[in-house]
């Protein structure tokens, strides 16, 4: 390309705006180059003036140009930046996630992937039914290992750019008792047979056909002369495989990204891509972007302070030319409701001295501890939106839990009795399922009512009425007791189900968190006086509108914090085996660690203006009392920019009240009223005047219609003639069917 292009485009008014490291990374546009962004330091304006400065200095033509994101978002806005420098041009870019390029590339040469270009793409729903019936097929328990765990054990061999010929014995061995590796074989091939591919197929298949078609990868070797990469420290080891083939010719690939900010290992990233990169393109260049310009020096200085205790990282500090502000501070209560009352009141006075809501985030390691802020959040009225998940009440696995405990509560609760009459699977089909709401709405019972009469009847095939009744024998013996008290009884209920089991036997990375979820449940139950109470109180915490607009405070974890920002942020539960997180310290161990480190890294440079960490001295966790120490992230952050003040010294018990009241007394109104759970308002229908669903409907009169001797007739079992009436069972001799009970709801007169 022309020189004098080159040195026009060095004048360019678009420099003007970077500063000397980020111009350095734009200019830098031969060979590889590694740019380390810090948190707040203008990636994305790097990335985007990089790739324009690219196109303006005529190196390469727009279609020259391959830029990778990781969200159609991070693309779109990419490509809206670049627009407003280049123009239309910008349509010749190659701009997209991972998939979406990968994609782009497989329907160009699906024939050499065994594939047809019209090929389909498999969504996770389709992707799990079609694992469950082949390992149906092959007769793996589906108890031990459900269907999402082994299509998640698939995607990460897949995450690892393993193909089913590549899955070592070591992990075959481990997995589904050693069935993983053809049952891996099968899904694929049932794949191709269907003409279909899931998302790890995209890259997968991609990397296959390079390393066997050598003349397809120079194609696009030859035709991109510059790569971009985005957020490089959270690619996998398949994105990073599919980069380096694509890169090793030209070897112009500049890589953005922050070792500090690598916090996916649970979905595959390797933080390792970026720290080997110099090994990986020898000779590459290192720019390093520290001019920080979110936070105040005080922030700054204590996450560098912080991050500076890991090993395993390239190195940077941040600096900001800002003006000073408050010092971190630290806040240690005695408990967690004190915890949840010390955010809410320092959110109000935010708010009062003129913050929006909306500038104000709380940001904790795992979702359970989400509870307590929001029982005070909708105590107080105060708007917030849980960022990356429904609120707490609204989870999945603590909406089946609550079924559970309404249905023992209260028999007759058929929405409760409908979500988890099969939840874990007992065999109690959709047919099933029916029949009970053919017989309830003749008979005018519940659904749990209806399960009674049913059992006794040949209504059902064996295998459900069995399945039918040992639920039932649950609930009885639930409902019966004897046990020390509701929480007990809550624990009791969610073993004996298999519904905690159900989620043990989950292997997806969100398994662990649903369980923890599911203890934080069972504690919050520890503040009520009864079964009742708690359910009377989640009835009017789930009675709240859905804040779809407004000023509102943000609740979310660390985890999906990232890549946000906020005026203040406040940062909880910073105890030993909570943050960092025990259960990831001792799978991960050191790595690990690391890992929990850099969450917190990335939780204090999300604060503009202020951060307040906070501990306490007990904390109920999974309904044991606790009395944990401060992190070691605490003690990590620089003294001479901290704020500390406790409360532990004061003559008060651990778990004492920290003045909020969920058990009784007056009930602060909550704000609006919204989705959730309502309180059941038990629907009582007259008898149909026609036949349901296919069956008979029942005819109004005299108790003679059914005496014994008269003819019937049966939608399932034809005619009969009754043998016997005994509490609206009748015993029927029928015709082609033979002697049955059935439930006189489904007879008619013949």
């Amino acid at each position: 390309m022309s020189g004098n292009l080159v040195a026009a485009a060095s004048r360019a008014p678009y420099l003007d705006a970077l500063n000397d490291k980020q111009r350095e990374a734009v200019e830098a546009t031969e060979g590889p180059l590694l740019v380390l962004a810090g948190a707040g330091t203008g990636k994305t304006r790097v990335l985007t003036t990089r790739l324009a400065h690219i196109a303006v200095s005529g190196q390469a033509w727009p279609s020259q140009i391959l830029a990778v994101t990781f969200t159609n978002k991070a693309a779109r806005e990419m490509r809206d930046r670049v627009a407003g420098l280049i123009g239309d041009a910008v349509d010749g870019l190659w701009i997209g996630t991972f998939h979406a390029l990968a994609a782009r590339m497989l329907r160009r040469h699906a024939e050499a992937a065994g594939l047809r270009p019209d090929f389909t793409i498999l969504d996770a729903d389709d992707q799990i039914r079609l694992v469950k019936t082949l390992a149906e097929d092959a007769n793996i328990d589906s108890n031990r290992w459900p269907a999402r765990s082994l299509h998640a054990e698939i995607q990460r061999f897949k995450d690892r750019g393993l193909g089913p010929e590549k899955v070592s014995p070591e992990d075959a061995e481990r997995i589904a008792d050693g069935k993983i590796g053809s049952l891996y074989t099968r899904y694929q091939g049932r794949l191709k047979t269907v003409n279909a591919c899931d998302f790890g197929d995209l890259l997968l298949h991609c990397i296959d056909i390079f390393a066997a078609h050598v003349d397809i990868l120079d194609v696009y070797r030859a035709r991109f002369r510059y790569i971009l990469v985005d957020e490089y420290q959270d690619t996998n080891v398949a994105q990073y495989l599919w980069l380096r083939l694509l890169a090793q010719k030209r070897r112009n690939i500049c890589c953005v990204g922050d070792d500090d900010q690598s916090i996916y290992s649970w979905r595959g990233a390797e933080v390792g891509n970026i720290l080997r990169f110099e090994k990986d393109f020898p000779g590459a260049r290192i720019v390093r972007l520290e001019q920080n310009y979110r936070s105040t020096p005080e922030i700054l200085a204590g996450a560098s302070a912080l991050i500076a205790n890991n090993r395993s990282r390239l190195g940077k500090t941040l600096w900001t030319g800002g003006e000073s502000g408050a010092p971190i501070r630290v806040r240690g209560v005695w408990d967690g409701e004190a915890e949840a009352l010390l955010v809410s009141d320092e959110i109000e006075a935010l708010q009062r001295a003129g913050t929006a809501l909306g500038e104000i985030a709380v940001l904790v390691r795992t979702s359970a501890l989400m509870r307590a802020f929001e029982e005070r959040f909708v105590s107080i009225g105060l708007p917030y939106r849980v960022v990356g998940g429904p609120r707490f009440y609204e989870r999945q696995e603590i909406r089946d839990a609550i079924a559970y405990l309404r249905l023992v509560h209260q028999p007759d609760d058929d929405l409760a009795f409908e979500r988890i009459v099969n939840l874990p699977r007992r065999g109690i089909g959709a047919s099933t399922i029916q029949t009970l709401h053919g017989l309830a709405r003749a008979d005018d019972v519940s659904l749990t009512e209806a399960a009674r009469r049913t059992i006794g009847s040949d209504e059902l095939n064996a295998r459900s009425r069995n399945a039918l009744a040992r639920f039932l024998s649950d609930l009885d013996r639930w409902r019966s007791g004897p046990f020390e008290d509701h929480v007990h009884l809550a624990e009791t209920v969610l073993d004996e189900s298999g519904y905690t089991e159900m989620w043990r036997n989950v292997r997806t990375p969100d398994g662990p968190g649903r369980l923890e979820n599911l203890k934080e449940l069972v504690g919050a139950l520890d503040d009520f006086e009864n079964l009742g109470g708690f359910l009377e109180h989640i009835g009017l915490v789930m009675d709240r509108d859905d804040f779809a607009a407004g000023d509102m405070a943000s609740l979310m974890t660390l985890h999906a914090a990232k890549g946000l920002e906020f005026d203040h942020v406040f940062l909880p539960a910073w105890e030993e085996d909570v943050f960092p997180n025990r259960r990831a310290v001792d799978e991960g161990g050191t790595a690990s660690l690391e890992e929990e480190r850099r969450l917190a890294y990335v939780g204090l440079t999300r604060a503009r203006k202020s951060v307040t960490v906070s501990f306490v001295a007990s904390r109920r966790i999974f309904n044991q009392w606790v009395s944990p120490v401060p992190s070691r992230f605490v003690d990590e952050l620089p003294r001479e920019h901290l704020d500390t003040v406790t409360e532990l010294g004061l003559a008060r018990e651990p778990n004492a009240s920290a003045g909020l009241d969920f058990g009784g007394g007056e009930v602060t109104e909550t704000v609006g009223r919204g989705p959730g759970f309502a309180r059941l308002r038990q629907a009582r229908r007259p008898a149909p005047a026609a036949p349901i669903e296919g069956k008979a409907r029942r005819v109004d009169g005299p108790a003679s219609a059914f005496e014994i001797g008269i003819r019937v007739f049966h939608q399932k079992f034809g005619y009969g003639k009754v043998l016997a009436a005994d509490a609206g069972k009748l015993d029927i001799d029928f015709e082609k069917a033979g002697r049955k009970k059935v439930m006189e709801s489904f007879v008619q007169p013949a």
